[in-house]
């Protein structure tokens, strides 16, 4: 069956949907879907060819899962797939992960694909404590001591 016969079958009913008041687009939870948005380009059940991004479980860097076509796997679903881990810092793992984007396998999902994993990276992230913000101390002293010399002339 074709990606545009199946879509037009499962768009606006399927188990992943997520409609909701008052939004025009609705949302979808299928594996394989970059931007969770119910669409035919993102829909990860109807096309051959997908791309998966998530968080390693480590949570050092992200893995990319992509569809092949290995021998006659149209029945096993998990013999279709191949999975990669990128590490080594975000910049390297953008890196490869724009190139394997870049091939023609789905270039129409590249920048969702890069979006998805920066966004990654970015939870992935050490946050940093914040310092206190010295002059904002002095600040509150040079007020007490003001607020307080008044008050010792007018005795």
């Amino acid at each position: 069956m074709s990606a545009h016969l199946s879509w037009m079958v499962i768009r606006n009913n399927h188990a992943f949907l997520m409609k909701r008041r008052n939004v025009d687009k609705p949302f979808s939870r299928e594996p394989h879907n970059l931007t969770n948005l119910n669409s035919f380009r993102y829909n990860g059940l109807v096309h051959r060819k997908t791309l998966c991004v998530a968080a390693s479980r480590d949570k050092k860097g992200f893995g990319v899962e992509w569809r092949t076509r290995k021998g006659r796997a149209g029945h096993k679903p998990a013999q279709g797939s191949a999975k990669r881990l990128m590490k080594g810092g975000p910049r390297r793992a953008l890196h490869k992960l724009r190139a394997f984007a870049s091939q023609p396998y789905r270039r129409d999902l590249r920048k969702a694909a890069l979006r998805k994993a920066s966004a990654v990276l970015r939870s992935q992230r050490k946050i940093k404590p914040r310092k206190a913000k010295p002059q904002a101390a002095t600040a509150a002293a040079a007020a007490a001591a003001a607020a307080a010399a008044p008050a010792a002339t007018a005795d």
